[in-house]
């Protein structure tokens, strides 16, 4: 059976609705599309990105986000003259920028302009794309292409200045925008140091570059669609992966070995520890007192939170209404073995009676799992959506999107958690004192 109008109708609302819905208003926008087809299309066409929803922004555990995907592209042989036929678009970039210097009438554009040519034509047809608006199209077409979408700086993210530590500040031919806003992660709003819209600076690069201004007003929703649609590829959400506030390989592996030749312009941060816990404060990130016992803590996945007298909330990130996070070294899977201050993360899964139990370890019937942490660790930075593992005579299928083991007989559940293994400050002296 083929559910082409139906795809096309979807496509079209989250286009017009720029390029993402929650799955509800989606769903409520469709009134000819019967439920059960619905969810069929959502779920399994490849038009279609599911999503959870990030917990911060309020969205009940079950509430997901639809992004409007598609494999077409521009051609880049067209733009440079050498494209002898091919399956991609033979468009003008700056046609789809809305701002090409060529106007009818006046001195005609070398490149085409009408997605409705000989060669577009039947390309959307076979996409089910041809009945989108031009605009519909051009927005479906820049939040999927990362070769059309302006760089954001990253040196603009880092540092407490204002241009963080980007030399070129008001030059500088990349987007400043906050990157944890593109990835629809920041925690800070209207207080954020960064910036979460394009100011007159960029807008005026921009322009030069052949946006047009209607365009820069929407490429910051433009850049958080293309991040969904990377995390969709790679198997990863933002739920998993990035609300416990975690971030990792920030802190300087050779600071810790007393090797850093970069010193002070080293982009990495320098610290004594392999991991240090800061607190969002007046727009400023600032170190929280008794971090050594806050990791211990946070290293027991039994906890929820920290005991000490303000206690931060492993599962928000949080301590009271402020902020949280957790800098840390790269993963130990990642680099060679000689790099002792690497960080060893561990993988458990919950029991029944609630104890958490090490992957590759035996529970409380002396069975053990066919995976071990080091096998998961590998799999989660490789991006794989999900591992199939044994334990007994049973199979289980662990997905990193939500972070849950499931019984692929009856499907019944348990959570999975990832913390890291505990360093002490005293192991940590030793281990930097060896080199």
């Amino acid at each position: 059976m083929s559910y082409s109008t139906e795809v096309m109708l979807i496509t079209k609302a989250l286009c017009a609705a720029g390029g993402a819905m929650r799955l509800s208003q989606l769903y409520r926008s469709q009134s000819t599309i019967a439920e059960q087809t619905f969810h069929f299309i959502v779920e399994n066409c490849p038009r279609f990105a599911l999503l959870p929803g990030p917990s911060q922004d309020g969205l009940k555990e079950d509430e997901c986000t639809v992004v409007a995907r598609t494999s077409l592209r521009l051609c880049q042989k067209y733009l440079s003259d050498n494209c002898a036929g091919c399956q991609d678009l033979h468009l003008c970039r700056y046609y789809v920028y809305g701002n090409c210097k060529f106007t009818p009438g006046r001195i005609e554009c070398r490149y085409s302009h009408n997605i409705h040519s000989d060669h577009n034509s039947p390309l959307l047809r076979e996409c089910t794309l041809c009945d989108l608006s031009q605009d519909q199209l051009f927005l479906l077409l820049l939040q999927n292409d990362q070769a059309l979408l302006p760089e954001v700086c990253s040196h603009y993210n880092k540092g407490l200045q204002q241009h963080g530590i980007c030399s070129f500040r008001e030059t500088c031919t990349k987007v400043h925008l906050c990157l944890h806003f593109v990835q629809g992660l920041c925690f800070f709003g209207r207080k954020c140091i960064r910036q979460h819209s394009i100011d007159e600076t960029g807008r005026c690069m921009l322009m030069e570059r052949g946006l047009s201004d209607g365009l820069i007003t929407k490429l910051p929703i433009i850049y958080q669609n293309s991040h969904r649609l990377k995390l969709a590829a790679a198997g990863d959400s933002p739920s998993s992966s990035h609300s416990d506030g975690i971030c990792t390989g920030d802190i300087c592996l050779h600071f810790l070995r007393n090797s850093c030749r970069f010193q002070e312009t080293c982009e990495l941060v320098h610290f004594h520890l392999p991991y240090r816990w800061q607190i969002f404060n007046d727009g400023s990130w600032l170190d929280l007192q008794q971090m050594e016992q806050i990791e211990e803590d946070y290293c027991d996945p039994s906890n929820c939170q920290s005991f000490d007298l303000e206690p931060v909330s492993f599962i928000t990130m949080t301590r009271g209404s402020q902020p949280v996070r957790r800098l840390s070294t790269i993963s130990s899977v990642k680099r060679p073995l000689h790099y002792t201050l690497t960080t060893k993360w561990l993988w458990y899964y919950k029991q029944e009676q609630g104890k958490w139990v090490q992957y590759g370890e035996p529970d409380d019937k002396n069975r053990t799992t066919s995976v071990t942490s080091k096998d998961l660790e590998e799999a989660y930075l490789s991006n794989k959506t999900e591992v199939v593992l044994v334990k007994g005579h049973r199979e289980y299928t662990l997905t990193f999107t939500d972070m849950y083991q499931r019984n692929n007989k009856n499907n019944t559940k348990r959570k999975v958690l990832r913390r890291p293994r505990y360093v002490s400050p005293t192991e940590v002296r030793r281990l930097r004192s060896i080199h």
